[in-house]
């Protein structure tokens, strides 16, 4: 008896089991970008929350496109996405005497092109630093995004000294 109570589970338990597989196996991959989400202090984190209110639906034609993990101080456009990150860590690039600040609509940016060919511009001057990263694939786009940035950073980040 015990054998057919025990034949009767695994019979119920594999249809169950194969469709799990099924449904996990036919699941799309996971295409969305990741940004590791800054952990500044509550002033600067405040700040964060306030550019995110403002930041644009589009930038440089490319639609909204959030990274994980879903946070207020990420945001991303487009396939490669272009990602901001806002309450970053002072970058050490500003510490080179050599390196050349980029100014759009009145926002100073510090540049950095890594080996990979992705760009990093992190904003200078401003109470909070704002990084936003431009994949390999729209690098060629250069500081053009960055307009689309320039107001919401200059209404949400004072300009300033980040500590």
């Amino acid at each position: 008896m015990n054998f057919f109570r025990h034949r009767s589970r695994l019979a119920t338990g594999l249809p169950a089991l194969a469709l799990l597989l099924a449904v996990s196996g036919c699941s799309s991959a996971d295409d969305t970008a990741h940004a590791a989400v800054p952990t500044p202090d509550a002033k600067v984190t405040d700040l964060c929350r306030n550019l995110h209110k403002r930041l644009p639906d589009t930038v440089d034609g490319h639609g909204r496109n959030d990274p994980s993990p879903r946070s207020e101080l990420t945001a991303g456009w487009g396939d490669p996405a272009i990602i901001l990150r806002c309450g970053v860590a002072r970058p050490a690039l500003m510490d080179d005497p050599q390196a050349l600040p980029v100014k759009v609509n009145g926002v100073g940016w510090a540049y950095e092109k890594r080996d990979d060919g992705t760009q990093v511009l992190t904003t200078t001057l401003r109470v909070a630093y704002v990084e936003v990263t431009l994949p390999k694939e729209l690098a060629a786009e250069g500081a053009s995004p960055l307009v689309d940035f320039a107001g919401p950073v200059k209404k949400a980040i004072p300009e300033g000294i980040a500590d």
